[in-house]
């Protein structure tokens, strides 16, 4: 099966399985707050192209222009409904969308903003834009708390730029020239663990 099929498979029956949760979540985020569902925001995809990508929206609606574009910690700008969407990834599950619509992948690298792709070293830009960004990824996985480390930083922005950043770029292209089927279906099995033992605890996944 190429990785496209397994895609368009993969993200239908997860949007028809998930649809009652997808719309419990949206009333939720709608009692919670004013503002729309679903936020957008720009992200570099494949080859360098832009595309908007789709989260279940986690902060106040006008937080972009309230703060920083890197969320640190315990931002503010967070909504009682995101604090726990963003805590178990849940904020994540539009992006099935993006899948069906081709912009994404089911794995890949995860898709930053066009400041922080500026910051890509030519080699490694080539290689993580050479395949379509995902859902999930190896980076995903071994930087989990990654908003915990930034809070921790003395300049955060820094951290990410000059700490971070390369770490996952080192990670996401080493993904990006060997990935497999097989190598997708082992993140997506991490994956779905780690979402479980963030939403009932570890116990309930042991």
């Amino acid at each position: 099966m190429s990785k496209r099929l397994f895609d368009l498979v993969g993200a239908a029956l997860g949007l028809i399985v998930l649809s009652p949760l997808l719309l419990m979540i949206a009333v939720w985020i709608k009692l919670d707050s004013p503002g729309p569902v679903l936020f957008r925001q720009q992200r570099v995809g494949r080859y360098g192209r832009l595309f908007a990508i789709r989260k279940f929206r986690t902060m106040v609606a006008d937080a972009p222009a309230l703060g920083p574009q890197l969320t640190v910690g315990a931002d503010p700008r967070i909504t009682p409904s995101g604090a726990f969407l963003r805590a178990s990834k849940l904020d994540e599950l539009p992006q099935l969308l993006d899948v069906l619509a081709g912009n994404m992948s089911l794995v890949g690298p995860r898709p930053e903003v066009p400041v922080y792709v500026a910051h890509y070293p030519a080699g490694l830009r080539d290689k993580v834009l050479a395949v379509r960004p995902g859902i999930t990824d190896p980076v995903s996985l071994e930087l989990a708390n990654e908003s915990d480390i930034l809070a921790r930083a003395a300049d955060p922005e820094h951290e990410y730029i000059h700490v971070l950043l390369p770490m996952k770029l080192r990670i996401a292209a080493a993904y990006a020239q060997d990935a497999t089927l097989a190598t997708d279906l082992r993140i997506i099995g991490r994956t779905l663990y780690l979402l479980l033992a963030r939403i009932f605890g570890p116990r309930a996944v042991s």
